[in-house]
């Protein structure tokens, strides 16, 4: 008991010295972040360590509209804040998001994906690569979006988005009890899961075996939840789950790439994304391993496991947002999806024509035109972290610092330079008014520069093809209510009621 006494009697004895030396701390820290700022509007207190994270994690739509509300009352357009101990920018001027996209380097801008990125996806990630590196990989990459391989795709594409059609309708009528427009059904859930069908069909093909597919999909569950989790990498936090659970995922990817080098080097043609890249890697690795020769950089099937799942993420949650904001702005612009049905109408018809082939799909221009003003007026992935790596002097009067997460906003530079750009107006991207073209520096939701997103027109293509089958085959009706159009992060961007609506078989009347 006496000895108990005396170790707490030592105890409080320093804790004064304890608190005094927190308290100094804290006033460093703050005064180190009002050193990095400046002049910039944002916080001018923030919480010790953890910042504006609770908030962040919160309501993530109302964090950033705040910033750039802030961004926007500044003549540079910048803002600043603090998140787990981390100063970070806010960029919405165009011209300065060029600036980081254009000089991502070791000694400038590190490309994340995510503020925690790396330590979210691992080490096998395109995104994280710079210079030769980078350029070379993409070379290799080229392969898997030739005019050929996009075919290729685009019959995948077709066929799940048929089968996922028919399917919300048919369980739609049982819930229903007619062929009438039926209840209301959230679309989210359900396009995700054709997207997800979708994007492992075209990527990865027959490879992911249906033993592997149940753990491999609740595996990406778990990275979804843990994008928008606090980055807390203990057990029992989703950070963590999410981290293991992206490594399981990688190691299946792999097994897929091994089987698919094996599939090309018996010469079979190639039937999904993995087996065009493959079809070349293996005949290099065979010539280098012929010759003596180390085999080629990035190359191996861990790696190609890391690069595929890059692809995955990059193209499964944006897809599944795109795809409900077309809904819901062609449910809300009747003359816009009159439009688009009369042009596909044109072209091919659910009921007589067969596929949708790369040529009947260049000719539905205006619906091409429809979907590239969808993502402008709702860039999924409205945010591109970037770490500095070194002090950067983004203009003359302000200097990043080195280690600030910087997120230049695609979503706000949409609404810079566009003719009334609030308007969702497809019109401007037509022929006539070319103001893709004219205010193509503000078109950013693919990004710009070596990273510019590689895979761009097989996403435009996947969107173009969904919204000519979707409103050919379908008559559906938004179930509104008060905020359902509002913006909630999950992790791209997608309405707040999950795209509540009403679907019923298209009866086409000639």
């Amino acid at each position: 008991m006496e000895e108990a006494s005396s170790i707490w009697s030592t105890v409080t004895q320093f804790l004064p010295h304890i608190f005094s030396l927190f308290a100094v701390l804290l006033v460093l820290e703050q005064i180190s972040y009002l050193k990095k700022k400046r002049s910039l509007p944002g916080p001018a207190l923030v919480i010790p360590f953890l910042g504006n994270a609770i908030s962040l994690v919160r309501e993530p739509t109302k964090f950033w509209e705040v910033q750039a509300a802030m961004a926007k009352t500044s003549s540079l357009g910048i803002s600043a804040n603090y998140l787990i101990g981390k100063f970070i920018v806010f960029i919405r001027d165009s011209d300065l998001s060029h600036k980081i996209f254009a000089n991502v380097r070791p000694d400038a801008f590190h490309l994340v994906g995510h503020p925690f990125g790396k330590k979210l996806f691992g080490e096998h990630n395109l995104i994280y690569m710079f210079g030769q590196e980078h350029k070379d990989l993409r070379g290799r990459i080229a392969p898997n979006f030739t005019p050929k391989a996009l075919a290729t795709y685009t019959s995948i594409q077709q066929n799940i988005i048929h089968k996922h059609i028919r399917r919300w309708l048919e369980e739609d009528y049982s819930k229903s009890g007619s062929s009438s427009t039926g209840s209301p059904i959230s679309l989210r859930f359900l396009v995700r899961d054709m997207n997800l069908e979708t994007s492992q069909t075209v990527f990865v093909g027959p490879y992911l075996k249906p033993e592997l597919k149940e753990r491999f999909d609740k595996d990406y569950n778990l990275f979804n939840v843990g994008v928008m989790a606090l980055p807390i990498d203990l057990p029992g936090f989703a950070f963590q789950e999410a981290r293991i659970g992206v490594k399981r995922l990688v190691e299946t990817l792999a097994l897929c790439a091994e089987e698919s080098k094996e599939m090309m080097r018996k010469g079979n043609e190639p039937i999904c994304l993995m087996d065009y890249w493959m079809q070349e890697t293996v005949r290099e690795i065979d010539e280098a391993k012929a010759s003596g020769s180390p085999p080629p950089a990035n190359s191996s099937s861990l790696e190609i496991g890391g690069y595929i799942f890059d692809f995955l993420f990059a193209a499964q949650d944006a897809s599944t947002s795109s795809l409900l904001w077309a809904v819901t702005l062609l449910d809300s612009h009747p003359d816009v999806l009159a439009k688009v049905r009369r042009e596909v109408a044109s072209i091919w018809s659910p009921e007589t024509d067969g596929p949708i082939t790369s040529e009947k799909l260049r000719e539905m221009k205006y619906t091409e035109a429809v979907a590239r003003e969808v993502v402008r007026i709702k860039a999924p992935a409205t945010l591109v972290p970037h770490i500095a790596g070194e002090d950067f002097k983004l203009t003359e009067n302000y200097t990043i610092p080195k280690g600030a997460i910087v997120f230049p906003s695609v979503y706000e530079s949409s609404f810079q330079g566009f003719i009334e750009a609030e308007k969702f107006d497809p019109e401007r991207f037509m022929e006539e008014r070319q103001e893709d073209r004219i205010y193509k520096k503000n078109f950013l939701v693919f990004g710009a520069g070596a990273h510019q997103c590689v895979g761009q027109r097989y996403a435009i293509r996947h969107l173009v093809l969904f919204i000519a089958m979707f409103t050919s085959m379908v008559d559906f009706k938004r179930h509104l209510t008060d905020g359902c159009d509002e913006i909630v992060y999950v992790p791209t961007i997608c309405p707040k009621d999950d795209c509540k609506v009403s679907l019923s078989k298209r009866k086409v009347h000639i």
